[in-house]
C-alpha cells in the first residue's frame, strides 16, 4: 500500500512506500513556533520509503532548544512544510501528517513535550502523553523499532 501527499499548491508531490513508524504530537515551543499552531503531527518513516514525484522542496535549517539541526523542508512556491530532518540524519523523514492526501489514515500513538503543551488544548483523547521525549525501545512496536534500527545500520548512523 502506499499513500500520496504534497504541499498546499500542488507542487511538491510525494508517496510513502511503508506507514510511518511511529506518529506523534509535538507540543514543544520550537515546533509551536515554526508551524504557527498549537502542536505538529509528524510521522517518523525512512527516508528511502519517501518517493519524490514532483517539485523540489527546499531545506530550511532552523535553530532549536536542544542544540541538534533542524532542517525543515517546504515547497519553494508556497512555503509549506512536507517534512522534516531533526538532527540531520538523511535517513529518517519526519513527514507532516497533514500533508498527505488522507491525513485520517494515521492516528497519532503519543504527544510529547506537553510540558509546554498550551493550556487551552485538551489530550483526553486517551493518547500516551510524555513531559518530555520517551524511551523508544520500550513504547514502540516492537516492529517498528526494528524497522528504525535497519534504517539506521544501513545508514551507518550512529543515532
Amino acid at each position: 500500500m502506499a499513500w500520496d501527499g504534497g504541499c498546499f499548491c500542488g507542487a511538491v508531490r510525494f508517496r510513502l512506500h511503508a506507514a510511518p513508524m511511529f506518529v506523534y504530537c509535538c507540543h514543544c515551543t520550537d515546533c509551536q513556533r515554526q508551524t504557527g499552531s498549537a502542536y505538529v503531527v509528524n510521522g517518523q518513516i525512512e527516508a528511502e520509503a519517501v518517493e519524490l514525484l514532483s517539485g523540489e522542496p527546499e531545506g530550511c535549517a532552523m535553530a532549536t532548544e536542544s542544540g541538534y539541526p533542524h532542517d525543515i523542508f517546504r515547497c519553494r512556491h508556497c512555503g509549506c512544510a512536507v517534512w522534516s530532518d531533526y538532527g540531520r540524519r538523511g535517513w529518517l523523514r519526519f513527514i507532516r501528517i497533514a500533508t498527505l492526501d488522507a491525513p485520517d489514515a494515521f492516528q497519532p500513538e503519543a504527544h510529547i513535550y506537553v510540558r509546554s503543551k498550551l493550556p487551552w488544548v485538551s489530550l483526553d483523547d486517551g493518547i500516551p502523553r510524555f513531559d518530555e521525549y520517551y524511551y523508544m525501545p520500550t513504547f514502540w512496536k516492537p516492529e517498528n523499532y526494528a524497522r528504525r534500527e535497519a534504517a539506521r545500520c544501513k545508514a551507518g548512523a550512529l543515532r
